[in-house]
C-alpha cells in the first residue's frame, strides 16, 4: 500500500520523484537556465501583456505563480511556460468584444476567463481527456499559427509607430485603418522601435545567447529618461504598481460566460496543445523522462486557476523560451523556479524603473517573435507529401486572416473532425494477392504481378467496423467481387486490421455472411484478433461463420483450401 501510495503521488506530483535524486551539479544548471529564461521572460511577459491589452505589469504577475504550480505539478522538465504571443491575441480580440482594453471591466473579466480556462483543462486532466487534443491537426495548428503571427506582428503596429490603430479582429480592418493613419505616425518612434527591430534581429542570428530583449529595455529607458523623450512624444509604460497585489478570487457573478465560452474553449485547448508538442519535442531531446498528456492537462490547468487569483492571465508553453532552457542543459523544472523568482524581485523593488519603457520597445520584442511562428517549412513539406493537408493549413490560414482568431482555428478544427469521420467511414479495404516466389500476400493495386486463387477472392480490411463504415464495406466488396470477374466459391476475409466491431457492424456481417452463403459462398476470416472472435462468440456471429471458417493467417486458410481442391479432385 506504501509504494501504491507513492506511485500516486509521483503520479500527480512529479516534482516528488525526481526531487529524490536532486544534487548541485543539477541546481548550478537549474541556476544557469533559470536565469537566462529570467533575463527573457521579463521584456517578453511585459510585451505579450500589451498585446493582451493588459497594463505591462500583469505579464509579470503571470510569470511568479502559474510558473511555481507548474514546476510542482508539471511533467516536463524544461517546458518553460508563461505569457505567450498566440494565448494573448486571444485573450485581446475574445475579451475585447465585451470591454475596452486595459479598463477595470477588461482585467476583470480576463482574469475571470483565466481561472476558466483552467477549470477547463483542469477538469480535461483529471478526467483523462488528454486524448481530445489528437483530433486538433498539425496542419491546423500550422495555418493557425502562421496567420496569427500576421495578427500579431500588424497589431502592433500602431505602438511601434506611435499611432492609434483601430482595434479589430479583421486584419484588414486594421491594415486599412493603418493607412488612413500614415499621417499622424511619429518619427523619433519609429525610429527608436525599428532600430530595436534592427538590433534583436541582428544578434538573435549573430550571437543567440545574448539577452538582447533585456538589453533593448535598458538602452531605452536610459534614453528615454536622459534625453526626456517622454516630452517630446514618446508613450512611455508609465507607473507600474510596486509589489504583489494581495490575491483575490476572480469576480465570477457577472461573467458573461455563453459569450466568452467559445475563448475559454481556444485558449484552452490550444495552449495545451501548445504546450503538450513542447514538451514532448523536449523529451526527445532528453529521453531520461517521459510526459504524461493528462498529467499536463491538470498542471497547466492548476497554474492558469491559481494563477487566475494571484493577478495572472492565462499562460502556455513558450517556443523561444523552452529552447533557451533547454540550451542551457535545465535539469528540471526547479529552473522555472528560479526565473518565478527573478520576475518576483522585479516586481517588488526594480518596478519604477520600468517608468520610462517605451511601448514601441515592447512592440518591437513581439514583431521580432512573429518570424518563428510562420511555418513556411511546414507549407512546403505538406505541399510536397500531401497536397490535400496543405489545402487544410491554407483554409485555416485564410479563414484566420479573413474571418478571425476564434473563427480560424473553429473552422480548422471543424474541416479536422469531417476528415477523421470521412476517413474512418471510407476504410481501406482491398483485394491481396501472393507475390510470386513468396508466402506475402499485398494490394494488387500496388502489386499487379501478385497471385490470385481460382474462384476466390482474398479481402483485407484495414480499421475497426463500426456503423459509420458498414455501408461503405459491403459496398467495396460487391464492387471487389465484380472487379475480380470470378465465379467465386471463397472470400477470405484478412481481419488482422481490425481491432474492434460494434453492435450495427456484428448484425451488418450476420446479414452479410448469410447472403454469401445463399449464393454458396463459404465466408473464412482469418487473423482476427481474440477480443473481436469474444465478440463473435458472444453475439453468435462465431456459429453462423462455423468455427472450422477461421484461421490464424491468410497462408493457412489458403492451403486448407488447396488441399481440400486436391482431395476433391483425388475422389473424383
Amino acid at each position: 500500500m506504501r509504494n501504491g501510495n507513492k506511485s500516486l503521488l509521483y503520479r500527480y506530483i512529479p516534482i516528488t520523484d525526481w526531487l529524490r535524486d536532486y544534487n548541485s551539479s543539477h541546481f548550478k544548471k537549474d541556476l544557469r537556465a533559470g536565469l537566462t529564461v529570467g533575463i527573457l521572460l521579463i521584456p517578453q511577459s511585459m510585451a505579450y501583456a500589451m498585446l493582451a491589452g493588459l497594463p505591462p505589469v500583469y505579464g509579470l504577475y503571470a510569470s511568479i505563480i502559474p510558473l511555481a504550480i507548474y514546476a510542482v505539478f508539471g511533467t516536463s522538465r524544461q517546458l518553460g511556460i508563461g505569457p505567450v504571443a498566440i494565448v494573448s491575441i486571444l485573450v485581446a480580440t475574445g475579451v475585447g468584444n465585451l470591454a475596452t482594453p486595459g479598463s477595470s471591466r477588461f482585467i476583470e473579466l480576463v482574469l475571470a476567463t483565466a481561472f476558466f480556462v483552467g477549470v477547463t483543462q483542469f477538469l480535461m486532466g483529471a478526467t483523462r481527456l488528454g486524448f481530445f487534443m489528437n483530433f486538433i491537426s498539425k496542419p491546423v495548428l500550422s495555418g493557425f499559427t502562421s496567420a496569427a503571427a500576421f495578427i500579431i506582428g500588424i497589431s502592433q503596429l500602431g505602438n511601434l509607430m506611435g499611432t492609434e490603430l483601430q482595434r479589430s479582429k479583421y486584419i484588414y480592418q486594421v491594415i486599412s485603418d493603418l493607412f488612413t493613419s500614415l499621417g499622424t505616425i511619429h518619427i523619433p518612434t519609429v525610429i527608436i522601435g525599428a532600430s530595436c527591430i534592427i538590433l534583436i534581429l541582428f544578434f538573435k542570428s549573430w550571437k543567440p545567447k545574448v539577452p538582447i530583449e533585456l538589453i533593448s529595455v535598458i538602452l531605452t529607458i536610459f534614453a528615454v529618461w536622459f534625453f526626456r523623450l517622454d516630452q517630446v512624444g514618446i508613450q512611455i509604460v508609465g507607473k507600474v504598481q510596486q509589489g504583489l497585489p494581495a490575491p483575490a478570487f476572480p469576480a465570477l457573478q457577472n461573467f458573461p460566460f455563453w459569450k466568452l465560452l467559445p475563448t475559454v474553449l481556444a485558449i484552452a485547448f490550444l495552449s495545451f496543445t501548445q504546450s503538450i508538442a513542447l514538451a514532448k519535442a523536449m523529451v526527445r531531446r532528453n529521453p531520461d523522462y517521459k510526459v504524461d498528456s493528462n498529467q499536463e492537462l491538470f498542471s497547466i490547468g492548476l497554474a492558469n486557476m491559481v494563477g487566475s487569483i494571484f493577478h495572472a492571465y492565462p499562460v502556455a508553453g513558450s517556443f523561444s523560451r523552452t529552447a533557451v532552457n533547454d540550451e542551457n542543459k535545465a535539469k528540471t523544472s526547479i529552473s522555472l523556479l528560479v526565473s518565478a523568482s527573478m520576475v518576483g524581485l522585479t516586481v517588488l523593488f526594480l518596478t519604477p524603473l520600468i517608468y520610462y519603457l517605451p511601448q514601441t520597445v515592447l512592440a518591437a520584442i513581439i514583431i521580432t517573435a512573429v518570424p518563428g511562428l510562420i511555418e513556411i517549412g511546414e507549407a512546403k513539406f505538406l505541399w510536397k507529401v500531401r497536397v490535400r493537408e496543405f489545402s487544410l493549413m491554407m483554409i485555416t490560414f485564410i479563414a484566420t486572416l479573413a474571418l478571425g482568431i476564434l473563427e480560424g482555428i473553429g473552422i480548422g478544427v471543424l474541416i479536422s473532425l469531417g476528415i477523421v469521420i470521412h476517413r474512418s467511414s471510407y476504410p481501406n479495404i482491398v483485394m491481396l494477392g501472393r507475390l510470386p516466389d513468396t508466402d506475402h500476400y499485398r494490394d494488387l493495386e500496388r502489386h499487379p504481378e501478385g497471385l490470385t486463387q481460382t474462384n476466390t477472392i482474398i479481402v483485407r480490411i484495414d480499421a475497426s467496423l463500426y456503423f459509420a463504415n458498414i455501408p461503405y464495406m459491403k459496398e467495396k466488396l460487391e464492387e471487389l467481387e465484380i472487379e475480380s470477374g470470378k465465379n467465386l466459391d471463397q472470400v477470405i476475409i484478412d481481419a488482422i486490421g481490425i481491432n474492434e466491431v460494434d453492435a450495427s457492424a456484428l448484425h451488418a456481417l450476420k446479414e452479410l455472411v448469410d447472403e454469401y452463403q445463399d449464393r454458396g459462398i463459404d465466408v473464412i476470416f482469418t487473423g482476427v484478433k481474440g477480443p473481436v472472435r469474444d465478440i463473435f462468440k458472444r453475439s453468435g456471429l462465431a456459429d453462423v461463420i462455423g468455427d472450422d471458417q477461421f484461421y490464424l493467417n491468410i497462408n493457412q486458410a489458403v492451403e486448407n483450401l488447396e488441399d481440400e481442391k486436391e482431395e476433391s479432385s483425388h475422389l473424383v
